[in-house]
């Protein structure tokens, strides 16, 4: 196989509001959350109460079916509360910083020197485990399965994404340990994944299988480079970790202490003065004020892209998987007869319906407007025309409306997360919400197959 793939289909949203490459301020806040809802599969079971001190890398909340799995904190400080939903599910534990930043001491470690099943403890008994996201279908990584390889994107396709190459440029020797860590975990090793004509400096790392992709986005996502490089069968099971939880990992064994710090891009066409902030995964939105503004509920507020992110509010909080936050205006005006107005200079089209193929240079102020709404969802080609991959998207997603686990298996089920069929959403015509079917489909299986 060739180390260079050409992908010739995809789609590169032009939304304004990049984020300008200057890391404006440090940003924790009052509150510092830990949020077991963005894992898939995760039953947590609670570790602390409201009024206990917690260290940064104390335990906090545990799997309580495979109770090895520990998510700890983020800061040191105070549990502020506990907060519940229906049917008291937990939500997050608040936890209230100190400023001290003091730390469980998990001990230097040459990684050199250590054993898989001695990495595996390290990365467990610091709550990094968490980083790892085994496919198929977007679990937690098993404590006792060893996947065929660990697969890393080392850069972003996804609209207004956050510049790899600026986030993590200061953490190649964390990134490197971090490899060095993992590979041990692995059959196969570590494939990290580059943009072709990047140049990027986390091309120098070593111990590592190379691949160069180019084309439009999805081209970034590591599911989209997998289907390319190693499709995923039944019964097959690898892991993918980001550039930046590598470089988490890779501190801990440098300096024995949970480091999840991140250079994050603000963002959007809402977003005022674009750029980027140090923060932690947990961090409130509602810090963000003077990226927000005065009115935060007239704007959306996203933890990742516009495409495949979680909307989550003013009172949301930053994901651990999530160097991106989007703000984008909600789309509240009704536009009467804008089917019948073909001259939209201010309107991006995908379909030519209107003339922005003319200016492919120009940045639109997209809102959350859908511009009509659900129709019948028929079988066309649009979305074969902006996914790289060789699936049969319409047919996985009926299947899984259907659900038909024969033939979702057989459309590709194995080899999919909702972030991989984001801009299929985008350009349906029909305005089907394709993640939430996938979703639906992989819940499935997973209640079903495992």
């Amino acid at each position: 196989m060739s180390n260079n793939i050409k992908l010739k289909k995809g789609l590169d949203l032009p939304i304004s509001g990049a984020a300008a490459l200057r890391c404006e301020r440090t940003v924790i806040g009052d509150v510092v959350a830990v949020n077991p809802c963005q894992f898939r599969g995760l039953v947590p079971r609670l570790l602390v109460k409201e009024g206990d001190h917690v260290l940064c890398g104390s335990p906090v909340l545990s799997d309580k079916k495979c109770p090895q799995i520990l998510f700890t904190s983020p800061v040191s400080g105070t549990v502020a509360s506990v907060v519940r939903g229906e049917k008291r599910k937990l939500l997050e534990v608040l936890i209230r910083p100190d400023g001290k930043r003091e730390c469980v001491d998990f001990g230097k470690k040459q990684v050199e020197n250590l054993s898989a099943q001695e990495v595996r403890d390290a990365l467990l008994e610091s709550g990094l485990w968490p980083s790892f996201v085994q496919r198929p279908f977007g679990l937690l990584a098993g404590v006792d399965v060893t996947p065929d390889a660990i697969f890393v994107s080392a850069f972003h396709t996804a609209p207004l994404a956050a510049d790899v190459d600026f986030t993590c440029k200061d953490s190649l020797k964390d990134i490197q340990t971090g490899i060095n860590a993992v590979s041990k975990l692995a059959a196969k090793g570590v494939v990290v994944s580059y943009r072709k004509g990047g140049n990027s400096p986390l091309e120098k790392l070593e111990n590592v299988q190379k691949f160069y992709f180019e084309g439009k986005h999805p081209a970034g996502n590591v599911g989209v480079q997998i289907h390319h490089l190693r499709p995923i069968g039944k019964g097959d099971i690898v892991w993918t970790i980001s550039p930046m939880l590598l470089a988490a990992i890779g501190r801990l064994f440098n300096t024995g202490k949970l480091d999840l710090m991140r250079k994050v891009a603000v963002c959007g066409p809402a977003a005022m003065e674009p750029a980027y902030v140090n923060t932690l995964p947990g961090v409130k939105m509602s810090e963000l004020q003077s990226f927000i503004g005065a009115c935060p509920e007239n704007v959306r507020i996203i933890s990742g892209d516009v495409l495949s992110g979680t909307s989550v509010g003013f009172t949301g909080t930053l994901g651990l998987q999530d160097d991106q936050i989007t703000i984008l205006n909600e789309g509240n005006e009704y536009e009467l007869f804008g089917w019948a107005k073909p001259i939209r200079c201010s309107q991006y089209s995908t379909s030519r319906t209107y003339f922005s193929w003319l200016t492919p240079w120009k940045k639109y102020d997209m809102d959350t407007n859908l511009h009509g709404g659900e129709r019948a969802f028929v079988v066309s080609d649009v979305y074969g025309k902006v996914l790289p991959m060789d699936l049969f998207p319409v047919f996985l997603a009926k299947a899984c409306l259907a659900g038909n686990i024969e033939d979702m298996e057989k459309y590709g089920i194995y080899e999919v997360l909702e972030e991989d069929l984001a801009v299929c959403e985008y350009v349906c015509p029909s305005k089907i919400n394709i993640q939430a079917i996938i979703t639906q489909g992989i819940d499935l299986m997973i209640k079903e197959t495992l």
